[in-house]
């Protein structure tokens, strides 16, 4: 089984409560996670694969726990992150994954249905979130 790190990444202002997403020019629209190396913590590697994807920093990350149902054959463990501000509504971030991607970052709303265009383990993982926080 792969090892999953998403970090919750609940924007400051906190309401209505969002989540940082982005849109992947090769991969389209979704919400931030990568796999967890040998040698970190799931904590670590949400931090991790949050500053990579998005350019977000972490000054607090707190596990809240793992999922198998999320994607077949993939423990998703989630963290929420405590983030350094000020945010903007949307940005851009060059990300250096398979030799360079800009990604366009912006907030979905953590609450609600996510926009059309997310694949369905998206769907699944807020609504994990959701009864997490």
């Amino acid at each position: 089984m792969r090892d999953v790190a998403c970090p919750v990444a609940v924007h400051l202002d906190g309401v209505p409560r969002r989540i940082a997403a982005f849109e992947h020019p090769q991969a389209g629209l979704q919400i931030v996670k990568g796999g967890v190396r040998p040698d970190e913590r799931p904590d670590q590697a949400a931090a991790r694969e949050l500053f990579e994807e998005t350019g977000l920093e972490t000054r607090a990350a707190v596990y809240l726990g793992h999922s198998d149902d999320i994607v077949d054959q993939q423990r998703w463990h989630f963290t929420l992150c405590r983030l350094a501000g000020p945010l903007r509504d949307q940005w851009q971030h060059l990300c250096a994954d398979d030799g360079g991607h800009l990604l366009r970052c912006f907030w979905v709303p953590l609450d609600q249905p996510l926009p059309t265009g997310f694949a369905p383990q998206y769907d699944r993982a807020l609504h994990w979130m959701r009864a997490a926080l």
